[in-house]
């Protein structure tokens, strides 16, 4: 199995670095701007030969983690021949404002304004490339909310759940729902974002984001909460709804996240969806840390499944009836 090696560079051009096969890969910089202007800080994975490519993917990040976080896997999917663009959220890494605090942000401008831009600047580059989406963790929301999700002819889901405190497994549920459903929103308030980089939580975050996570106290969405904008978050959720497209999803047994419950809730949600799942083996102890383990590289015997299935025709295989466990 091939894996990209870590590759160190400076400055903000484009940066070639060659994998395990010598292929050369290079990270570019960019710059999204989203349907309403902001800018978005991307960068571009792509080899030389990225201009013939048959596929090419734009990546959601987990909710309130850095692109630059997924670098090796981005770059494995670059070295078998996908180009792909990963772009920070408004609010995240950077494409975080100077000043965090007070800046508002919510999960329906991280669908409708920046993903859709993400969308539109790869169908623009390859418009003749099949148009595929890989998302962690809240990003599959965001990936399968987006107005123009009808680009995307195959979609993957690595770790997906809707935030529900109820989904989360056991014995975590009760401490995880702590963290994120009560200490999380009075931080955000305080602060006027979430600082989750202070506690070793991921990345800083949007204050609103980090409310409307924490207000998914019921198995139904709470539009609305905590001043968010109803009629938007209603919008998402009923495009979530109508999204079409054949999906893989990716997911860990031992993930404290990502239960099987919740990826059957994030399932239905979607259900017009035609749904490929494989279940990974267990990667860990049943921790938050096993939400994150697919994309470590002592796993990355799973990266080559997401290949090969963004390389097949999205007809060319059977809706799964079962959750299939390997």
């Amino acid at each position: 199995m091939a894996v990209a090696l870590p590759c160190s560079h400076a400055g903000s051009g484009s940066a070639p670095c060659a994998d395990a096969d010598g292929d050369v890969v290079r990270e570019t910089p960019v710059t999204v701007p989203a349907r309403d202007g902001y800018a978005l800080a991307g960068t571009l994975y792509e080899r030389e030969d990225a201009a013939s490519a048959a596929e090419v993917v734009v990546f959601n990040a987990g909710g309130g983690i850095a692109a630059a976080r997924y670098r090796h896997f981005l770059r494995y999917l670059a070295s078998r021949g996908v180009p792909t663009l990963a772009y920070d959220y408004r609010g995240v890494g950077r494409s975080a404002p100077a000043r965090r605090r007070g800046f508002d942000a919510g999960v329906e401008d991280w669908a409708e304004l920046d993903q859709a831009a993400a969308l539109d600047y790869m169908h623009r580059r390859h418009p003749r490339a099949r148009l595929g989406s890989v998302s962690h963790s809240i990003g599959c929301m965001v990936a399968a909310a987006a107005p123009n999700a009808r680009l995307v002819e195959q979609f993957v889901f690595i770790a997906p759940h809707t935030a529900y405190w109820g989904d989360y497994r056991q014995p975590w549920r009760w401490p995880m729902a702590f963290v994120w459903h009560v200490f999380m929103p009075a931080a955000a308030r305080i602060v006027g974002y979430f600082p989750a980089s202070w506690f070793g939580l991921g990345d800083d975050f949007p204050r609103r984001v980090a409310l409307q996570w924490a207000a998914r106290t019921t198995p139904h969405f709470s539009l609305g909460a905590y001043g968010g904008d109803a009629p938007r978050e209603f919008a998402l959720i009923g495009r979530l709804s109508e999204s079409t497209g054949a999906a893989l999803v990716m997911s860990s047994v031992d993930d404290a996240f990502a239960s099987d419950r919740a990826i059957r809730r994030f399932v239905m949600s979607a259900p017009r969806l035609r749904l490929v799942r494989r279940n990974a083996v267990a990667r860990g102890a049943r921790s938050q840390s096993a939400h994150w383990a697919f994309f470590r590289r002592k796993h990355a015997v799973d990266w080559q499944v997401v290949v090969d299935f963004l390389g097949r025709q999205p007809g060319s295989y059977a809706v799964a009836d079962e959750w299939i466990v390997d």
